[in-house]
């Protein structure tokens, strides 16, 4: 006799209560485009979304080239702005070539799918951002998760492995903030020949000399074993993502890479905005150099409160919250008293401790920082405030 069927999806509402029940419900909040919160919870690390040249960047590539790509970059996807844009990133950075994509998430996923083919190792951190992550879930090579900034650990398992490998990291993690030891992952690589794959979302113009990023800083731009990501939706102020290399690596993505060969390309809109925020960023190089003292200063005055935040390697500041109610809880007042702050609760943090996560801006001023940090502390919870404070 056969049994009734189940209810298609039924088992959403079993997964909803289970989030409900650990304070893990999200919900998409709509912002209108004169908001009056001061935004500490965005990624517009420069200030550049709204500044003139980059909405009028945007505006006259929409004018010239239409309100989308029309197909996939290798139909007819591609503009000559797209190949403009390519150009000046991968010079800018330092590296032979680049490759632009509709996301910085499908830009990681291109990137490790496409080089860690069946027979590969990948060593992923374990703090690694989803994008990675997935990148490795849906490459063919296997992957080995070693502990978090850890060149030792990724050292013995290169190792322990015969044939090709990768090492997969961020360059700054978005979590704490935190720098990946860039020097040390490539010389691990390098002893076992394997290659070097890095996201460099969060150092994009705000690391390296006048934001040229992470691996610029490094000393490894331009290296034939290192391959960068990007997005453009940070420091760039715009929508998008790109791979930078070697060219011959740049030209196997453009053949093998399945997020880049059946996606429409990005917005001609979004390139240029990307390209008019990269060329501000070139005259105005100091930009960078602010956002950095900015992060400085918000955890220098979070400390001095006496709240528990991770020292910033780069824009994002992070405040340790007792748990994910109080962390929402915390945001919300925030919110209420006019600031906007992020809100990082499990999954989203692997080490399942809830934040408040800060941003640094280039344009926030002096006056601003000292306003937000005495509201996030007034609304804080006791708890997190560090046991030498109460």
């Amino acid at each position: 006799m056969a049994t009734a069927p189940t209810r298609a999806f039924g088992w959403l509402d079993e997964q909803r209560r289970t989030r409900e029940a650990a304070g893990l419900v999200r919900t998409l909040r709509p912002r209108p485009a004169d908001s009056p919160l001061l935004d500490l919870a965005g990624n517009d690390y420069l200030g550049l979304t709204r500044h003139p040249e980059v909405v009028e960047g945007a505006a006259e590539a929409a004018r010239r080239w239409g309100g989308g790509a029309t197909g996939s970059r290798l139909v007819t996807g591609t503009t000559e702005l797209h190949t403009c844009l390519e150009r000046e990133l991968a010079e800018f950075c330092g590296f032979e070539a680049a490759l632009v994509l509709s996301s910085g998430y499908a830009a990681n996923l291109a990137a490790v799918t496409a080089l860690a083919p069946h027979g590969t190792l990948i060593v992923s951190d374990a703090a690694n951002h989803a994008s990675l992550i997935d990148g490795c879930r849906l490459a063919r090579g296997t992957t080995q998760v070693v502990p978090h900034a850890d060149p030792a650990a990724v050292r013995k398992t290169l190792d322990a492995h015969e044939g090709p490998a990768v090492v997969v990291s961020d360059t700054v993690f978005s979590v704490d903030g935190d720098q990946a030891p860039l020097r040390e992952l490539a010389f691990a690589s390098r002893e076992f020949g394997a290659g070097l794959i890095v996201d460099d979302a969060h150092g994009l113009g705000v690391l390296g000399a006048g934001g040229r990023g992470t691996p610029h800083a490094a000393g490894l731009a331009g290296a034939p074993d290192t391959v960068a990501t990007v997005t453009l939706s940070k420091s760039l102020g715009s929508q998008g993502g790109a791979v930078l290399g070697p060219a011959h690596v740049i030209d196997h993505l453009v053949n093998a890479a399945r997020p880049f060969i059946f996606d429409t390309g990005l917005a001609p809109a979004a390139v240029g905005a990307a390209l008019a925020a990269l060329r501000l960023l070139r005259r105005e190089p100091g930009r960078a150099e602010r956002t950095r003292d900015v992060a400085t200063t918000l955890h220098r005055l979070l400390t001095a409160q006496g709240m528990v935040a991770a020292r910033p390697d780069a824009a994002v500041v992070s405040v340790r919250a007792p748990s994910p109610d109080e962390a929402v809880r915390w945001a919300a007042d925030c919110r209420a008293a006019g600031i906007a702050v992020g809100c990082f609760r499990p999954p989203s943090v692997p080490d399942g401790i809830s934040r408040l996560r800060l941003t640094a801006r280039a344009d926030l001023t002096d006056a601003q920082l000292g306003e937000a940090v005495r509201v996030i502390g007034a609304a804080a919870p006791d708890e997190a405030f560090s046991a030498a404070s109460r």
